[in-house]
């Protein structure tokens, strides 16, 4: 069986993550513990207690997911010997996926992860940009759509062959999405996000972001990382740089990266973060592959056991 783990990325964040297996796994503890110490901020305390809104923040989200999926990691590694063929991780989660296969410190995940979240949500004020999700229409159609209105909005999420994500102007993206409802779209709705991200309006935090990336130690990944923006593996660290950069301001074509670690010969995905977000996609893209999810202490047991 050909394992890739894959990590997911803002909106599979909840209140209590992980609560289950903090109660057996002290790694999960440690993880939090070290990035709160990295950034000066409380990160337990808000996971455990909420509110909600201060857990949607962008700049807690980032560095919460990632600790998260990183202590998972860890927990996994403590209790199998198996290691995954390749990784991915769906916008922020490429970053959970370069800490967990050693090309970036996890201190250095935490803070740099921190300041994307503080530099994607300072491009655009506060409700002058969303994103959409559109299903059952094809993407040539949405990306008509959205060339057909006023304003910056584009594909920014490929997520599953039926379901795109748009993202630009909130009056740009609502008038794309009447245009694809008008299309034939089964579903075409406003999504409940803090900034309109992987469109043009990211620009200015891709410039800002080149400088802090510049700043770190990253390192080629010990496990191959499939990345974003062309669903393919970096053949040298610039090209990994790249790919993060290009990532902030261009769409996500996550169908496409399962379909590269499908077509290099996974047969299994363990989603390693909170929440089944990549499973259910992982239904739609290609219901021939396995998936698990570890994020309780059933699942992670039964990861273990049937890959095993």
């Amino acid at each position: 069986m050909s394992v890739s783990f894959v990590f997911p990325g803002q909106g599979s964040q909840s209140v209590g993550m992980l609560a289950d297996l903090a109660e057996s796994y002290p790694q999960i503890d440690a993880a939090f513990e070290e990035a709160s110490d990295a950034i000066g901020v409380d990160l337990y305390r808000i996971v455990r207690e909420g509110p909600d809104t201060d857990l949607a923040s962008t700049s807690v989200t980032q560095p919460a997911l990632l600790t998260a999926s990183y202590a998972l990691w860890q927990i996994w590694c403590s209790q199998s010997p198996i290691r995954p063929q390749q990784m991915a991780g769906h916008s922020l989660g490429e970053y959970s996926a370069l800490v967990c296969s050693g090309a970036i410190a996890f201190a250095d995940g935490v803070r740099l992860v921190r300041r994307r979240g503080e530099l994607m949500q300072k491009a655009v004020p506060d409700g002058e940009g969303t994103m959409a999700a559109i299903l059952g229409l094809d993407e040539a159609d949405i990306i008509r759509c959205c060339e057909e209105v006023d304003g910056v909005v584009s594909p920014a999420n490929y997520n599953a062959p039926g379901q795109i994500v748009i993202a630009g102007t909130r009056h740009a993206v609502e008038q794309a999405v009447e245009a694809c409802q008008q299309a034939g779209a089964k579903r075409a709705v406003l999504l409940d996000v803090s900034g309109p991200f992987h469109c043009a309006l990211m620009l200015p935090a891709r410039d800002e972001f080149a400088q802090t990336l510049s700043s770190m130690s990253i390192s080629m990944p010990t496990i191959p990382v499939v990345q974003n923006v062309d669903a393919a593996i970096a053949a040298d660290l610039n090209g990994v740089t790249d790919r993060l950069l290009k990532q902030l301001a261009e769409p996500v074509r996550w169908s496409s990266c399962v379909a590269t670690m499908i077509g290099n010969g996974s047969t299994s995905f363990v989603e390693c973060g909170p929440g089944k977000v990549l499973s259910g996609l992982n239904r739609r893209i290609d219901r021939s592959v396995t998936s698990f999810n570890i994020d309780t202490t059933d699942g992670l047991h039964k990861a273990i056991a049937e890959i095993a």
